[in-house]
């Protein structure tokens, strides 16, 4: 007998620059060839979650929009002890930006970042300064400030975190699933962030992402490791992606799509 996957998604969700519902729609018609396979937003999931094997977290956009659902279904995932992709365990985004201060602090090759305005003294200085909310998601709330403004705008001590506005050449994103390197892609114009071109990534850029892989606490799901190329040649990183990261799967070529999907029915089947 095939097992049943219920499939989260929010196929109404609009994103600047993505089309959610089309990379929906193709990858579960891949799904249903091997799975007995059920579709629905996360506020209708508690009707399923019991008659099926795995439930997959895919592109709902952002929980903001349904955090009291979101957290109810976060609870029953941990009472209940519910099988889901990705597992609920992420140390990164699925909990907030709080692992970009302690990344920081560790030493790993993170924009700088704090949380608090009279902490800015340890970041590099810069013309301008992002500031965005720890518990946002999909640019919601994020600012660019200079530091006089910044200064007059206090934000919440906790609640926010700030980086200098890196003068970067392009950003970069690896995707994963489970620990294995799918692809990258990168947007050449920095100004388009969505408008992707595939990545040919050296074996050093694989060892920088595989590190923040290694360092979250996830062993079964899809992860997007989002960093930027710096003027001197450095990666940097931006954003871990460890709860329903975009794929930009039907801007891949062929071959990887289709290696892809393979690799994420093996990886379900397996789990």
């Amino acid at each position: 007998m095939k097992k049943k996957l219920l499939y989260l998604t929010d196929l109404n969700y609009q994103a600047k620059g993505r089309v959610y519902c089309a990379e929906d729609i193709f990858l579960t018609g891949k799904l249903q060839e091997h799975f007995d396979l059920a579709l629905c937003h996360p506020v209708n999931s508690h009707r399923f979650e019991q008659d099926v094997d795995t439930i997959v977290f895919r592109n709902t956009g952002s929980t903001c929009g349904f955090q009291d659902t979101y957290d109810a279904f976060v609870r029953r995932v941990r009472t209940q002890k519910l099988k889901t992709f990705n597992e609920f365990c992420g140390k990164a985004d699925m909990c907030g930006k709080q692992y970009l201060l302690e990344l920081t602090k560790t030493g790993f090759p993170v924009i700088p970042t704090v949380d608090r305005v009279d902490q800015l003294e340890r970041l590099p200085q810069a013309e301008r300064y992002v500031v965005k909310p720890k518990n946002g998601a999909d640019s919601i709330g994020l600012r660019f400030l200079t530091k006089e403004a910044l200064l007059q705008t206090k934000p919440a001590d906790g609640l926010f975190v700030m980086q200098p506005a890196i003068d970067f050449v392009y950003e970069v994103s690896f995707y994963f699933i489970n620990d294995t390197l799918e692809y990258a892609m990168y947007a050449p114009d920095r100004d388009a962030r969505w408008k992707l071109a595939p990545y040919a990534f050296t074996a050093e850029d694989r060892a920088f992402a595989e590190r923040f892989i290694q360092w979250n606490s996830i062993r079964n799901g899809i992860q997007r490791v989002d960093a930027c190329r710096t003027k001197d040649g450095r990666l940097l990183l931006m954003e871990l992606e460890d709860l329903n990261p975009y794929l930009s799967i039907l801007e891949v070529d062929a071959d990887t799509r289709e290696r892809f999907v393979r690799d994420l029915i093996a990886a379900l089947q397996a789990y």
